[in-house]
């Protein structure tokens, strides 16, 4: 008899976790990964912005070696491609949310711009451009 209820228990032991006990670890899990996310995704979008502008400062130095060899800026028609076939990059880079940078050279003073994380002109926050124009200033804002 004594033998009997023992061999129970250790089957009982041995079965694994109830139902319960799952939903529990699965439970402490989910608020686990939400304040994570919660801590983690402000962070990547600010450091989005400040990749770019440091891309754009990398940009400006192409720049500055390409003016260094040609004595002149690249024209709007030929972009930052020119620094590419110059060799002054390496390749076209793309910015942190895969849109092409935009460069606009009027009266010999190029800017060089990322649109933000919508891709269009303008915006607030993440949407907001950053430019060479500000000094890559509105990376911050």
């Amino acid at each position: 008899m004594y033998q009997q209820k023992n061999q129970r228990k250790q089957r009982r032991r041995s079965r694994g976790m109830t139902l319960i006990e799952i939903m529990v670890v699965i439970t402490i899990l989910g608020l686990i990964a939400a304040a994570v996310g919660v801590a983690v995704i402000p962070q990547l979008e600010a450091a989005r912005r400040d990749r770019a502008a440091l891309d754009i400062k990398n940009i400006q130095g192409a720049m500055k070696l390409y003016y260094a060899k040609k004595g002149k800026y690249p024209d709007t028609a030929s972009g930052l491609q020119a620094l590419v076939e110059a060799q002054a990059l390496e390749q076209m880079p793309k910015d942190p949310w895969n849109n092409d940078y935009v460069y606009v050279n009027e009266g010999g003073k190029p800017v060089i711009v990322s649109y933000g994380a919508d891709g269009t002109a303008g915006g607030e926050g993440n949407d907001a451009d950053i430019s060479s124009a500000d000094g890559a200033a509105t990376a911050n804002k």
